[in-house]
């Protein structure tokens, strides 16, 4: 028997009385002359809202249409679903029934939802269709009461005594893996997963310990404790995300690390996992790379606008060498990320050789190092010297080979990016002359560097103005009459941003450009000092300037300018 011909977009959107037949008649031109989506079409001429296309899309699938402020869902089907797995994937637990589970969906299309969902529930999944302003509706009204991710994790596994601890019998491989494969450790790290993709973490600290077993996640740079779980399911929840990493799940003296690719709420993760081995078992820390979260494009990166000039200048240059410098964690990586963005186009040739590759960039060639087979900054660099580029980055110099090969590059007529370790943009000059670059070989080849920090943003939904204290404006080196007519902020703390008062984060940047009076400074090796002044003089904000400007506008608190400002003035 045929399978039967799935119906029309338009015709759905007909049958449910939105559009008419006119309209649909006008869509289909505009789609044969300018292609797109049927469907967003509709939207755009406003002959249908988003909420009534995905309706029909739902229908267009064969899923069920559910109006949820018409329909009262019972207090045990709501109690299938934690209140954060429901939140993070935008659905309404509204039948069980014959052990499945129907969900009412904001995305009907994201049909990877009901496979995660089927995997963590242990049941089957069912999909119907609402539009997303009633699931926001329904969230607010079923999961009134937050209760935190641990709370709900151990209200779903009930008694984990059950669960196999390596105290009770011979570790041996069998034992390790039966315990990594039971379903209250899959259903505990899936949730872990899903709270922190939900805050925007960024790194997971699972930390074992005599007598209890601590979970950590960083947020904005600042880690945060969750409620810790029982101590047995430290041993089997770690050898799950080995198990997850592919690592050798016997091998506990050792470090191990490797990635995991995960499907989380529909959106593609990628996890770098790093293990130690400690007194009491193996500390873990998932290092979660979402590309949704942190934005490498370079126009959207908060960046100042005349900041932002100057950095798109320096990129015009065909070559030269270009350096951003700061400590681990300032978001190095992330700026080298969005100039390569802004680069990429089929006409130039871009490598990278990085320790490890952070994110995969379509289009741009990325060699990961590995030292323990002889590929090291050096050898990578001199084999990508043989692929004819046109721009090279270089993940860090740390020794005076892979800076030699750098400027040679650049000496060639490449355009070479990398990263140092030093306090502000003035004394990197010093930092590659202490590793042994010979001075005329820096005036040369390099063109511009730029020192960067990262602080929080206050949160948009609870910030207020604020009085500076005089504890504040002694620590920014300003008096009363300096900040008259300026303004301060803060933010109360929400659970928006968790109670923190602040969420996500912004850089500060400091840009150094090499022009002929600095490059004769560093021939005649004078201080950094005195080429701070230099180029203060030649119009660069130090960091703390630009951090001035971001309290000003509102955009930071003095409390974060100061604490990652504080070793540049000092510098």
């Amino acid at each position: 028997m045929a399978e039967k011909k799935r119906k029309q977009l338009g015709q759905i959107l007909k049958e449910m009385e939105i559009v008419t037949e006119k309209q649909i008649q006008d869509t289909l031109t505009i789609q044969k002359q300018k292609g797109g989506a049927i469907g967003r079409i509709f939207v755009q001429l406003g002959y249908a809202t988003e909420g009534e296309v995905l309706l029909a899309l739902g229908a267009q699938v064969g899923m069920d249409v559910v109006i949820l402020d018409e329909v009262e869902i019972k207090p045990d089907v709501i109690e299938k679903v934690p209140a954060s797995m429901a939140k993070v994937f935008k659905i309404i637990p509204i039948k069980w029934e014959n052990n499945t589970l129907t969900v009412a969906m904001a995305n009907p299309l994201n049909l990877s939802v009901l496979d995660d969902l089927k995997f963590m529930l242990s049941s089957d999944v069912k999909g119907a269709v609402s539009d997303e302003a009633s699931v926001n509706r329904a969230l607010e009204k079923y999961y009134t009461e937050e209760e935190t991710l641990m709370d709900s994790v151990l209200k779903e596994l009930g008694d984990t005594s059950g669960v196999t601890s390596s105290k009770d019998k011979a570790l041996s491989l069998d034992n390790i893996q039966q315990m990594a494969d039971q379903a209250p450790v899959k259903k505990l790290l899936s949730l872990i997963l899903l709270h922190a993709i939900k805050d925007q973490a960024a790194d997971i600290h699972f930390e074992p310990f005599e007598k209890e077993f601590k979970i950590r996640y960083r947020v904005d740079g600042v880690l945060y404790e969750m409620v810790p779980p029982p101590l047995n399911l430290a041993l089997p929840l770690i050898s799950r995300i080995k198990v997850l990493a592919n690592m050798n799940i016997a091998e506990t003296r050792l470090p191990q690390d490797n990635r995991i690719a995960l499907n989380v709420g529909g959106k593609p993760i990628d996890v770098r996992v790093s293990t130690l081995p400690t007194m009491y078992g193996e500390s873990v820390v998932m290092r979660i790379l979402n590309r949704e979260v942190v934005s490498l494009d370079l126009e959207n990166m908060g960046i100042r606008d005349d900041d932002l000039k100057q950095i798109k200048n320096i990129l015009s240059l065909p070559h030269g060498v270009f350096i951003v410098t700061g400590p681990t964690g300032s978001g190095k990586t992330t700026t080298l990320y969005g100039c390569l963005n802004y680069l990429n186009d089929v006409k130039w040739k871009i490598i990278t050789t990085e320790d490890p590759v952070e994110y995969d960039l379509p289009g741009i060639v990325q060699c990961p190092i590995n030292e323990n087979i002889g590929v090291t900054y050096g050898a990578c660099l001199r084999a990508i010297l043989r692929q004819d580029p046109d721009t090279i980055l270089v993940g860090e110099i740390r020794d005076q080979e892979t800076a030699r090969m750098a400027i040679e590059a650049a000496l060639t007529g490449h355009q070479v990016m990398t990263t140092l370790h030093t306090n502000d943009a003035p004394s990197t000059i010093a930092r590659i002359l202490d590793l042994g670059v010979e001075p005329y070989l820096i005036m040369a080849t390099l063109e511009a560097i730029i020192a960067q920090r990262l602080v929080r943003k206050i949160c948009t939904k609870c910030k207020e103005e604020i009085e500076p204290t005089e504890e504040m404006l002694r620590d920014l080196n300003l008096s009363r009459e300096e900040v008259e007519g300026k303004k301060f902020y803060a933010g109360k703390r929400c659970p928006a941003c968790n109670n923190t008062g602040y969420k996500g984060r912004m850089a500060l940047f400091e840009i150094l450009l090499v022009n002929e009076k600095i490059k004769q400074m560093v021939l005649e090796n004078v201080s950094v000092e005195k080429i701070r002044m230099a180029a203060r003089e030649h119009g660069m904000r130090t960091l703390r300037e630009n951090g001035l400007l971001a309290i000003y506008d509102g955009q930071t608190t003095a409390e974060e300018v100061i604490r990652e400002t504080l070793s540049a003035e000092s510098a």
